[in-house]
C-alpha cells in the first residue's frame, strides 16, 4: 500500500509546511497547522480559463465603468446590508453561530426572490428536502421556482446547477461539501479551499448569485482557512443573543457597498421579520429616572440608532478592581475610568465598574465614550440621569470632548423619539442649523457634560 504524503496547513493564513509546527511560520498564530494529504490534480480547463488566455491587458482610462446591476432581495434590512440588492455573479459567505437563523433568513430570501420569477436551487448538505420542505411550510416559503436538493458531492451540485439553471444559489453549508478527487475529509481546509474556488468559478462563469453559509469556531470567527474570507464578494456574519428575539446581520466585507451597515431583524414563530425602528425597539424597556443609565446616539453606517448603556459601580471584595464591558471596547472603558479618576478625582480604585449595551448591541465607535463617562459617574455618585437626555462624544485623555461625524443625524434621530436635551460636542454643532423642539448642551470638557447631565 502506497504511503500518502502530508502536509501541514495553517486554518488561518493557509501557509504550508512539511512538517508540523507550534507556531506558524505566516502568520504567526499558535497550533493552526492542520494535517492534510497531498493531492495533484489538473484542474479541466473550461470556458473560463479560454477567455482568460485571449485577453489583454488594457489601460484603465479605456475600461468602461459602471454601475453594477442589482437584484433586489425583497427584504430591506438585507438590501441595506448589501448595498441595493444582490449582484448577478457574485459569491457571499454568511457566518454567524448554530440556530441563530442563517438557514430561515437564506429560506426567506429564497422565498422572496422566487416572487420576482426568480429560480433558485437550495442545496442543504445538514437536512434532507423534508426537513426542509417542513421549514418552508412554517415560513411560508413554498414556490414552485425554489428547488431542494440534499447533497454533499460536489460533482452531483454542479450537474444540479446545470440542470435547473438558477439564478440564485444557496449552499447549506460550505463545510460539508466535498471534492471527490481531493483526498481529505469534509470541511478540512484543502476541502473547503477547493469547492469554494470552484463555486466562485461557477459563479462569475454563469453569473449565478451564490451564498455559502460558513460554520463559525467558538470564537465566532468562520471556519476554515483566512482565504476562504479573501476568495468571497462579500462577508455577512448573522449576529445576536440567544435570549433575545432579535437579530443583526453585519457585513466585514463587501467588494459591491459599504462594510457599516446593518441589518436588524425580529426573530418570531413566522420567521425573521425587519425592524424598521430599531432605536425604539432599544429603548422599549428602558428604566427613568435611576443612576447609571444614559441613552447614546450612535451611527451603524447610514443609519441613526438610539440604544441605553449601564453602568454600575459596587465597591469591590478583590485584591484588584474588576472592569467588565458588554457590547463596548473593554479598553475604552479602561481609558473613560482612567479620566475619571485623573480629571474628575473619582477615587475607583477600591470599585468595581461594570458597563452594559442594553439589548446586546455592540458599538464600536468612540462617539459612545462621553455617555459610558456619564453612565459611571451617575452610579458611582448615585445621581440618576435626566431621562429624556442624549449623550455622545469622544473623551480625550485630557479631559477633552471631541466631535463625531454625523451630529445632526444623531440629533434627528433623538428629536423624532421624543427627547429634549442632547449633550454633544462643541465642535460638532458647527456647519448646520439645530432642528427646533430639542435643546441642544454644546460640552467641551467631560466635567461640562458631567454637571449638564447630573447636576
Amino acid at each position: 500500500m502506497a504511503k500518502v504524503k502530508v502536509k501541514y496547513v495553517c486554518t488561518d493564513c493557509g501557509t504550508e509546511s512539511p512538517k508540523w509546527m507550534g507556531k506558524c511560520p505566516g502568520c504567526g498564530a499558535w497550533n493552526t497547522m492542520a494535517e492534510e494529504a497531498e493531492t495533484t490534480f489538473k484542474a479541466p480547463v473550461g470556458r473560463g480559463e479560454r477567455l482568460r488566455a485571449k485577453e489583454k491587458a488594457k489601460s484603465i482610462i479605456d475600461i468602461e465603468s459602471g454601475r453594477e446591476p442589482r437584484v433586489p432581495t425583497g427584504l430591506n434590512e438585507l438590501n441595506r446590508v448589501l448595498g441595493g440588492g444582490l449582484v448577478p455573479g457574485s459569491l457571499l459567505l454568511v457566518g454567524g453561530d448554530p440556530g441563530i437563523g442563517k438557514s430561515t433568513l437564506l429560506l426567506q430570501t429564497s422565498h422572496a426572490l422566487t416572487s420576482q420569477g426568480l429560480k433558485v436551487l437550495y442545496v442543504s448538505g445538514e437536512e434532507s428536502v423534508r426537513q426542509t420542505k417542513l421549514r418552508a411550510d412554517r415560513l411560508g416559503a413554498l414556490s414552485d421556482k425554489l428547488y431542494v436538493l440534499c447533497e454533499t458531492n460536489l460533482d452531483l451540485i454542479e450537474e444540479a446547477i446545470a440542470d435547473v439553471e438558477p439564478d440564485f444559489l444557496v449552499i447549506d453549508s460550505i463545510q460539508t461539501v466535498y471534492r471527490p478527487d481531493v483526498a481529505s475529509a469534509p470541511g478540512s481546509v484543502a476541502q473547503v479551499r477547493e469547492c469554494t474556488g470552484q463555486f466562485m468559478r461557477i459563479a462569475k462563469v454563469n453569473g449565478v448569485a451564490t451564498v455559502l453559509v460558513g460554520h463559525v469556531t467558538k470564537e465566532g470567527a468562520i471556519a476554515g482557512p483566512r482565504l476562504l474570507e479573501h476568495m468571497v464578494d462579500c462577508v455577512l456574519y448573522f449576529e445576536g443573543e440567544r435570549h433575545h428575539s432579535y437579530r443583526l446581520l453585519r457585513a466585514v466585507k463587501n467588494r459591491f457597498g459599504s462594510t457599516n451597515e446593518i441589518g436588524i431583524f425580529d426573530m418570531s414563530e413566522d420567521g425573521l421579520r425587519e425592524v424598521l425602528n430599531p432605536s425604539e425597539l432599544f429603548l422599549s424597556e428602558r428604566p427613568l429616572g435611576v443612576s447609571g443609565s444614559t441613552v447614546v446616539a450612535s451611527m451603524e453606517g447610514s443609519r441613526p440608532v438610539l440604544v441605553e448603556l449601564q453602568a454600575l459601580v459596587a465597591p469591590t471584595h478583590f485584591p484588584s478592581p474588576r472592569r467588565m464591558s458588554s457590547g463596548l471596547d473593554h479598553q475604552r472603558i479602561s481609558l473613560v475610568i482612567a479620566v475619571l479618576e485623573k480629571r474628575m478625582g473619582m477615587f475607583m480604585q477600591n470599585q468595581d465598574a461594570y458597563v452594559n449595551v442594553a439589548g446586546g448591541v455592540k458599538l464600536d465607535e468612540p462617539a459612545a465614550d462621553l455617555a459610558a463617562a456619564v453612565s459611571i459617574a451617575s452610579s458611582f455618585r448615585d445621581l440618576p440621569t435626566k431621562p429624556y437626555d442624549v449623550v455622545f462624544g469622544e473623551v480625550g485623555l485630557t479631559g477633552e470632548v471631541r466631535a463625531v461625524s454625523r451630529a445632526e443625524t444623531r440629533v434627528k434621530e433623538a428629536l423624532k423619539l421624543g427627547f429634549k436635551r442632547v449633550i454633544l460636542p462643541e465642535q460638532s454643532i458647527k456647519g448646520w442649523q439645530p432642528p427646533a423642539g430639542i435643546e441642544l448642551i454644546a460640552v467641551r470638557t467631560v466635567a461640562d457634560a458631567l454637571r449638564a447631565a447630573l447636576e
